[in-house]
């Protein structure tokens, strides 16, 4: 007996000892994404609660505030919240605001997320909490339009210059539902300027209705969003068809080329000219514009850097123009569709290519269809690009002066011959450049409304 009772007594201390370490198990880790700091009238929430095999036994989420509190949802009844589990996780997204707590105020308000998991085969359960203090804003940023006559081609550019408070929010011009972003007014050469000025130049694409709304957006980190109409007219513009027919000589001239220079662009069959040439024209256009874009969108100077009206190839007769929709043939029947989205310029074989303008040497390499290739930046967003060059004389990050000589014409990637792609990319959309030619485009678009904002006559000097 007495052993009996030694060994029932062993026994219930060492399940006394499993229920003791099980209740100090740790319990779910959550971890929050958003918010971070700010919350609005309505805030995107994101957290996961991490736990063995995603397995939670309860969860809930509220929002506290002089002394109420608010509940947003639990496991069991989610309400707005849309609860995601997985193999080890369970993720959580939603919003958080006044949205869904009409009684915020403007303020420090908590957050609080509460979880748990089951231990010891269920028997009991551990928990975890998180309380996060958020600032609550509810005043929505403002914006006003300062510059005036905003007269937009299809497919150029155009310049508002606005107000916006706070300073520091994000903003910028949306046509339709593209948005581009504003940089401080400083860079465009205004000295002295009001925390929020900005400027912002932006593209109206080619293919964007002539309809669509121009407006100012910004929208600050608590959610709060605001809208400005910006008194924009635009002019249609028709843009011509062509049509290229293809043949065997050309498809052995360029496309061994461009497989050569692009080994991880997969092909059906590398025999297959035309159907080579066919993913190269679609595939590889679209993936060579992607990274243009991406170039145009994260290596911008925040300033201007070029200076007057941007120079055409000297002595060059224009072969295609810009937004040319293109139909592809061969042996008589239509094999592709695409949009040549520049200017094609031939002058002499082997021609010296210059800078358009003043800028910095952004990209210097080979660029799929676009062959030996090099893109300058000229600040806030613009950049200019020349292709099928036969020769580079420049490198990345090198500054060039107008005209200076940036390599020599050729007919690399899909050139049918000697000649300059020539066209302009500005935040990440490519666009007209027959503006940018223009001395009287670039005075009543960009510098009078630069000058109406307190920019001196010299800021962007006629070279």
């Amino acid at each position: 007996m007495r052993k009996l009772l030694a060994v029932l007594l062993v026994a219930l201390v060492g399940l006394g000892l499993v229920w003791f370490l099980a209740g100090r198990a740790a319990g779910p880790t959550i971890t929050l994404a958003s918010p971070s700091s700010v919350i609005g009238q309505k805030t995107p929430l994101k957290f996961d609660v991490y736990a063995p095999g995603g397995a939670l036994t309860d969860m809930s989420v509220r929002l506290e505030q002089g002394g109420q509190a608010t509940a947003l949802g639990t496991l069991a009844a989610p309400q707005a919240l849309k609860v995601a589990p997985g193999a080890d996780r369970v993720s959580v997204a939603g919003e958080i605001g006044r949205s869904v707590a009409p009684g915020l105020k403007t303020g420090t308000a908590t957050l609080v997320i509460e979880a748990t998991r089951p231990v010891l085969f269920g028997l009991r359960r551990v928990s975890s909490v998180v309380r996060k203090d958020l600032q609550v804003r509810l005043t929505p940023p403002t914006l006003a339009v300062l510059s005036q006559f905003h007269f937009i081609n299809q497919g150029g550019a155009e310049v508002v210059v606005y107000q916006v408070n706070p300073a520091d929010v994000p903003s910028g011009v949306r046509v339709g539902d593209r948005e581009f972003v504003g940089l401080p007014a400083a860079g465009a050469g205004i000295p002295n300027a009001a925390p929020g000025l900005r400027v912002v130049f932006f593209p109206f694409l080619f293919n964007e209705s002539p309809a669509a709304p121009v407006s100012l957006w910004a929208r600050d980190e608590a959610g709060n969003q605001a809208r400005a109409s910006v008194d924009a007219k635009v002019t249609p513009k028709q843009f011509r068809k062509s049509t290229i027919p293809l043949d065997d000589a050309f498809l052995q001239k360029v496309v061994p080329a461009i497989l050569q220079n692009t080994p991880d662009l997969q092909v059906a069959d590398a025999n297959d000219l035309l159907g080579s040439y066919l993913t190269i024209n679609r595939e590889l256009r679209k993936r060579n514009n992607d990274t243009i874009r991406q170039i145009s969108l994260t290596r911008s100077a925040k300033e201007i850097l070029w200076r007057g009206p941007f120079r055409q190839m000297m002595n060059s007769a224009v072969e295609a123009g810009f937004a040319d929709e293109r139909t592809y043939t061969y042996q008589g029947k239509d094999v592709d569709k695409q949009v040549h989205l520049g200017f094609d310029l031939a002058s002499l074989q082997n021609a010296p290519i210059h800078a358009a303008n003043r800028g910095v040497v952004v990209f210097a390499g080979f660029l799929g269809i676009y062959g030996n290739c090099v893109i300058v930046d000229h600040g806030m967003g613009l950049q200019s690009l020349y292709g099928h060059l036969s020769s580079i004389g420049v490198q990345e990050g090198q500054t060039v002066e107008m005209n200076a000589e940036l390599g020599r014409s050729g007919q690399t990637g899909l050139a049918g011959g000697d000649h300059l792609h020539f066209t302009m990319v500005l935040q990440g959309e490519f666009v007209n450049p027959v503006d940018w030619w223009s001395s009287q485009w670039i005075e009543d678009r960009v510098m009078r409304k630069l000058r109406a904002a307190g920019a001196p006559a010299v800021a962007v000097p006629t070279p």
